[in-house]
């Protein structure tokens, strides 16, 4: 270890480094623990927070916050710098230099200047390389943007320039909420929805449908849409791009309403109409199922009003679980007569003396 390396070691800690010079974990809002990827995405998040241009009514605080955040992600991202910090602080890097001359780790050390910030800037997201300097002030006059192909003048918003080469470009969806042309220029079109009514029964099987769609200032076009058993009111299925204006077309399925039966999710739902004597006495029910089979069911309790009877497993398919069905519940709607004859009141009560119960 050379005398003048030695030399320089001891005037830094005689100065008190470790108490003096900037907090840049603080700066990023990182612990001294965070990794790199921590630390680049920290810069990432406070750079677009106080990008001067997006902060047209408070530039100039945001012009050096945003100098900072460069600084620190300098110092931080950069392994050798980030060592000699941790150790003696920010005096640490400028030791030796002057601000701008080698510093202890052999590297040079340099306060933040607007050029430099927005250096870093464009080289962690890839683009801009000719700034993005005419974004301020109401997106008046945008600078040229280099480096975003095949997308030749943005015009329309404030006489922006024309944006080129955007090759190798990534952002995260908040990034694009930066650029302040971003909601409109990103908005997807509008899909185009077309509502496919279905009978239960079709619902219930699965089946084809072949449908012709006529979409303006297009050829018509004929879909084939496969219909899962099981599937629900509410299902879309989407066509990329097949809409109106390049949006999406989807159809919608809807059920037809059916003469007997309701849907609840995977249920089935029957009511089931039937005199006093069978709610007292039991009865047998049958009706065709949706496959065109028939179902019968056998009562032998006594059914109350608010009675359900549930048949597990056959409801509807469930397509999300293939070969599972849900369950059939059935309900009943006691017809209680308007009259009953002295003879039919003498039956009752030997009824109610047989089973205990007090008829009033």
């Amino acid at each position: 270890v050379s005398t003048q390396s030695t030399g320089l070691q001891q005037s830094i800690f005689n100065r008190r480094i470790m108490q003096a010079g900037k907090d840049y974990y603080a700066v990023l809002k990182v612990s001294k623990t965070a990794t790199p990827d921590e630390i680049k995405k920290a810069y990432k998040k406070m750079a677009l927070k106080w990008h001067p241009d997006r902060n047209p009514d408070n530039k100039k605080v945001a012009e050096e916050k945003f100098k900072e955040v460069a600084e620190a992600y300098e110092v931080l991202s950069d392994p050798k710098k980030r060592e000699i910090y941790d150790q003696y602080g920010e005096e640490g890097l400028k030791a030796g230099g002057g601000g701008g001359g080698a510093g202890p780790g052999g590297f040079e050390y340099r306060n933040m200047n607007d050029e430099q910030a927005r250096k870093i800037f464009e080289n962690l997201f890839g683009m801009f390389g000719g700034g993005m300097g005419g974004m301020g002030g109401g997106m008046g006059g945008m600078g040229g943007m280099g480096g975003m192909g095949g997308m030749g003048g943005m015009g329309g918003m404030g006489g922006q320039r024309g944006a080129q080469g955007m090759g190798g470009m990534q952002f995260d969806d908040d990034d694009f909420s930066f650029f302040n042309f971003g909601p409109r220029q990103r908005r997807k079109p509008e899909s185009t929805t077309i509502r496919l009514e279905l009978s239960l029964e079709e619902l219930f099987v699965g089946c084809t449908k072949k449908l012709k769609v006529h979409i303006e200032n297009s050829p018509d076009k004929t879909y084939t849409v496969d219909v899962k058993a099981g599937w629900k009111k509410g299902t879309k299925i989407r066509f990329p791009g097949e809409g109106e204006r390049g949006g999406d077309l989807v159809f919608m399925i809807d059920e037809k309403p059916h003469p007997y039966l309701k849907r609840d999710g995977n249920d089935l739902i029957y009511s089931a109409r039937i005199t006093l004597k069978q709610a007292l006495t039991g009865f047998n029910i049958s009706f065709p199922t949706l496959d065109g089979q028939s179902l019968k069911i056998e009562v032998r309790e006594v059914v109350k009003p608010g009675y359900v009877k549930v048949i597990p497993g056959a409801g509807m398919p469930i397509s999300k679980s293939p070969g599972q069905r849900g369950d059939l519940r059935v309900s009943f709607d006691i017809d209680f007569p308007d009259y009953l004859s002295q003879e039919q009141k003498t039956e009752s009560s030997k009824l109610s003396k047989t089973n205990h119960i007090q008829l009033n």
